[in-house]
């Protein structure tokens, strides 16, 4: 399992080949050595590397939080991760309260529009070019 070619090895990691290169050219994926004119090689090491990003990423991290975090990967530093992950939960509560905010709105408008019938205004249409 550890002579993977790349499109083997983004199979195995559930991304595409580009995704790979993507990683690398950001320095979240060593890119191994072409052993004399061979092709390179990847290992099951690479794939875990891969799925802790799309992990990361799918809890809304940054690539460059992410690669904070995988600096961090030794587990000896528990705290500056959960420092990490408590402002990535700052900035995802903050955005539910925006997107609170936004469908309150957004409510209230389509609720104008089916009371204000006899009106030649739309609330909503009106709302919006303001």
């Amino acid at each position: 399992m550890d002579q993977l070619s790349i499109g083997v090895f983004a199979q195995a990691a559930g991304v595409n080949v580009e995704t790979i290169r993507f990683y690398q050219r950001k320095g979240l994926l060593p890119q191994p050595d072409r052993p004399h004119g061979s092709i390179r090689r990847y290992g099951q090491k690479d794939v875990a590397r891969v799925r802790f990003v799309k992990s990361a990423q799918g809890l809304g991290f940054r690539l460059d939080e992410v690669a904070e975090l995988l600096m961090l990967e030794d587990g000896k530093h528990c705290g500056d991760a959960r420092q990490l992950g408590e402002q990535r939960l700052a900035d995802v509560r903050a955005k539910l309260a925006d997107l609170h905010r936004i469908e309150s709105a957004l409510s209230t408008l389509i609720d104008d529009c089916c009371t204000n019938g006899t009106n030649v205004s739309c609330p909503l249409i009106t709302a919006l070019e303001k």
